[in-house]
């Protein structure tokens, strides 16, 4: 009887651990869920838009959560929507890219871009910008604002280019236009590969 006892009481036990294992594990997942659905993104780099900062298939972590976009962050943001200006300065949507894309914000609601595609150089209200991440000057003018620089960048929206100028698709093209802010998803602050790249992004 006691024998019996004693098996009954080990096997209560065990019971009583793997409740609570599962529901460590259910705790965990659900605070695992909760950081990637409202904290952070993972994101894998595609194309050389961003080098030299940031190269293809390299994996990326961005914050989330009450992020604000501010000129020279790099941010993940959504394309199903192009915005363009009209000739009246009208705001005018498109069918954008449809997909993620990593670029850096040059300029945010209220800022005057201008771009000198002549010379390679970008304004920012009037003064020349400081980009030592670019691989080369800004000559390329993709269509979506000719005719229409410098721009005065609405409330609410960036203007995003890649640090790898020559062959970003960003802002300057219709394609992409403007960003709402409502279609940045974070704020690109972490490397987590390759491994001999991790580190903090700037």
């Amino acid at each position: 009887m006691l024998q019996n006892e004693k098996k009954k009481g080990l096997s209560e036990n065990i019971k009583a651990e793997v409740i609570v294992i599962i529901e460590t594990m259910l705790i965990s997942l659900f605070v695992v869920a909760l950081v990637f659905t409202y904290l952070v993104r993972v994101a894998t780099v595609n194309g050389s838009s961003m080098e030299k900062t940031m190269f293809p298939k390299e994996k990326l972590i961005a914050w989330s959560l009450f992020y604000k976009p501010e000129r020279g962050d790099i941010i993940i943001a959504d394309t199903d929507v192009a915005t363009v200006l009209g000739d009246n300065g009208e705001l005018i949507e498109r069918n954008g890219l449809g997909k993620q894309i990593v670029k850096r914000v040059i300029a945010t609601g209220g800022q005057t871009l201008d771009i000198d595609f002549e010379s390679g150089e970008v304004y920012v209200d009037g003064n020349k910008i400081d980009e030592p991440y670019i691989t080369a000057l800004t000559h390329m003018d993709e269509g979506a604002f000719t005719g229409k620089y410098p721009i005065t960048i609405p409330e609410g929206y960036l203007f995003v280019m890649g640090d790898n100028r020559p062959v970003s698709k960003d802002s300057r093209s219709l394609e992409v236009g403007l960003i709402s802010e409502d279609a940045v998803t974070g704020e690109v602050f972490f490397r987590v590969s390759p491994a001999s790249a991790i580190g903090f992004v700037h």
